[in-house]
């Protein structure tokens, strides 16, 4: 097939190489613009771009896929098939309907739960016990077009954003692959999404999401604090500094004492316990503001945190 592939970040990488790596022709790549970067604000290229620039591949960076003049241009690219990753723009139906096995996207969740721009995450945050990949052929919906192929992922109990990230980038990759093998010999068979998902919209994460609320369930906690890392982190105060949340487990068998939520119950020199609205949350693995990411016990050598000490937003 003649592919034209539109996406934008890490994500998209994988699937991009495998094109890249199959029979499949790749005739252009769509990506977002070029942003400021660092200290500098000197333009970086997307991941996808890093990668379409160093396979020689024509990169398009249109502001809006909407325009007229980028709609000719594909036109002239005469693509059997669009392959849509995380690309970051919607979709206009002139465009699904172009290619002549329409627009197939790549979705990190098992449709119809997670439809959004972070699935990945949720899925940890919300204590889901199996995930996985879908493709898809869009429609001018968000996430609702007809279901291809599925392939499940189940995950770890320390499962994090990161890692389930990582997993499923893989999964995706080699099941849109098999989806195009069937698409062109015309053996899959799409399926209708129900018109309401069972699981919230998977709304775009920003910082403020990692604020904790002590008052949560320690478990609860826990899984913001895996889904949540490495960004943007899952983050309290200890005094007046950031304190980042990078690994934790939950001790149930504490009795509860008249603590508040947030108060500081142990310090055994090794982690932290911390009470929350039910349970105590262990915290193994932390970042003080300016200080490196540490384990627990090393962190303690050097920063005294008593017993009593009440963590707080």
């Amino acid at each position: 097939m003649r592919v034209v592939f539109m996406g934008t970040p890490d994500f998209a990488v994988g699937t991009l190489q495998a094109l890249l790596d199959s029979e499949h022709e790749v005739v252009a790549v769509v990506t977002q613009p070029d942003k400021p970067k660092g200290r500098g604000k000197s333009m970086q290229f997307t991941p996808v771009k890093e990668l379409s620039v160093a396979s020689n591949i024509p990169v398009y960076q249109p502001k809006r896929v909407r325009e007229d003049m980028f709609f000719e241009t594909l036109k002239d690219l005469t693509p059997d098939v669009i392959v849509v990753v995380a690309f970051g723009q919607i979709i206009p139906e002139r465009i699904l309907e172009l290619p002549r096995y329409g627009c197939v996207n790549v979705h990190a969740s098992l449709l119809p739960k997670y439809r959004g721009a972070a699935p990945i995450q949720w899925a940890v945050i919300d204590g889901e016990r199996v995930s996985g990949v879908t493709t898809m052929q869009m429609d001018a919906g968000l996430d609702t077009g007809d279901m291809l192929l599925t392939e499940e992922v189940v995950l770890a109990e320390d499962e994090t954003g990161g890692s389930l990230f990582d997993k499923l980038s893989c999964v995706g990759a080699q099941l849109l692959i098999r989806t195009l093998k069937e698409l062109e010999k015309g053996t899959v068979t799409p399926r209708k999404q129900p018109k309401d998902s069972p699981t919230p919209y998977a709304a775009m994460l920003d910082k403020t999401m990692g604020r904790i609320d002590w008052n949560q369930p320690a478990e609860k906690i826990e899984r913001l604090v895996r889904g949540l890392n490495p960004w943007p982190s899952a983050y309290t105060k200890l005094g007046e500094k950031t304190l980042k949340i990078w690994r934790a487990s939950v001790e149930k068998s504490v009795q509860r004492g008249q603590e508040q939520p947030g108060t500081v119950v142990w310090n055994d020199g090794k982690t932290l316990g911390v009470q929350t609205g039910d349970g105590v949350l262990i915290i193994e693995e932390l970042q003080l503001e300016g200080k490196k990411r540490m384990a627990a016990d090393a962190f303690l050598r050097g920063y005294s945190v008593e017993k009593g000490v009440i963590l707080c937003c």
